[in-house]
């Protein structure tokens, strides 16, 4: 039986999460790891993923550890140690090298040509492993890639800023904001998240968005895709002719889901849906959010300018469900954060 997990096993677990954030929007589509090199109850080197082809948190991590028998140490690490040669060695056998008396790890290898190889390879080098401390916080850390490496698909989380009458309708000349300047930050975070950020046409002609990552020091500008039946967009929009030009993508009379299917072929692991309406009404059409990320500002506007739009659905029954629900007040602004559950299609 396996060793099991106790308080301290979770407190540095934690400081492993810690690290592991930090390369968060940086390394994908690798999945973002934390390790944490713990000897006699303090934490004496650290470690995480820093970018796409750099070493890997354990590796970051033994390679700071200060000199001397790591016999009594004990090694932490969100995702299961990698067995395999990639663009980098096997971190299994630096571990083994380094002789490190035991390994905590929080979540599987969510490949399944690779699940529990690290683990079984650490035990058959006589490393003590614990597995499975605090697996959900660290599964969740990478819930873009965990779904990506499985299916080929990205990770489709459903963004917008709206009044509490769930409209996007603003009075002419009166700029396009309608959340508060804090919820926007905390979005602009988000966007620093992802692989790209995508946008219909009328979105693209009606605000001429920027979709940058403007004030999240040291952030990567996220790919920029634009949904289009006719391709008639204007040439002088930002996203067609700024610095960022390079990273625009224009998908033109493509379904929504070919389109996730080609970004998926990029290795593109998440994408952000901002709209507008009749796009992320499309989405929740066809069942492909995995994530919804709403600011309600509390205002009342009324208007025809819906958040969410599309065909709808014909009974109650058939709504997306959020799970995991979590509301947060960010300035004058709610963000509802939740998982959408659709019940099992019928066949009529």
């Amino acid at each position: 039986m396996p060793p099991m997990a106790d308080d301290a096993d979770e407190k540095f677990m934690r400081v492993a999460l810690a690290e592991a954030r930090k390369g968060l929007g940086a390394v994908s589509p690798n999945p973002a790891v934390g390790a944490v090199l713990v000897r006699e109850g303090r934490v004496v080197a650290s470690g995480y993923h820093r970018a796409r082809g750099l070493p890997h948190a354990e590796i970051e991590c033994l390679s700071t550890a200060p000199a001397g028998s790591l016999g009594t140490a004990t090694l932490y690490v969100t995702l299961e140690p990698c067995s395999t040669i990639g663009r980098t060695p096997p971190c299994t056998d630096a571990i083994v090298r380094a002789g490190v008396r035991r390994v905590v790890v929080g979540a599987h290898d969510p490949n399944p040509a690779h699940r529990g190889r690290g683990i079984r390879e650490l035990a058959a080098a006589g490393i003590e492993v614990t597995s499975g401390v605090l697996v959900n916080e660290c599964s969740c850390l990478n819930e873009a890639f965990n779904k990506w490496i499985v299916t080929g698909q990205p990770f489709v989380i459903a963004k917008c800023g709206m009044s509490l009458d769930g409209r996007l309708t603003r009075p002419p000349n009166e700029g396009r904001w309608m959340t508060s300047p804090a919820a926007r930050r905390h979005a602009m975070q988000l966007r620093a998240q992802v692989d790209a950020i995508l946008i219909g046409a009328q979105t693209l002609r009606e605000d001429n968005p920027r979709l940058t990552t403007r004030g999240i020091r040291g952030a990567r500008q996220p790919w920029r895709v634009v949904l289009t039946r006719s391709g008639r967009l204007p040439r002088n929009s930002h996203l067609l002719s700024d610095r960022f030009a390079g990273r625009t993508l224009v998908f033109r009379r493509k379904s929504l889901t070919r389109v996730l299917t080609e970004l998926g072929r990029r290795e593109i692991t998440s994408v952000l849906i901002e709209g507008g309406g009749e796009t992320l009404g499309q989405a929740f059409d066809e069942r492909l959010v995995d994530k919804v990320q709403f600011y309600v500002a509390p205002l009342i506007t009324g208007g025809p300018v819906l958040a969410v739009a599309g065909k709808g659905i014909a009974a109650t029954r058939a709504a997306a469900h959020l799970e995991e629900v979590r509301f947060e007040n960010i300035g004058s602004d709610l963000v509802v954060t939740g998982y959408p559950k659709w019940p099992a299609q019928t066949v009529e």
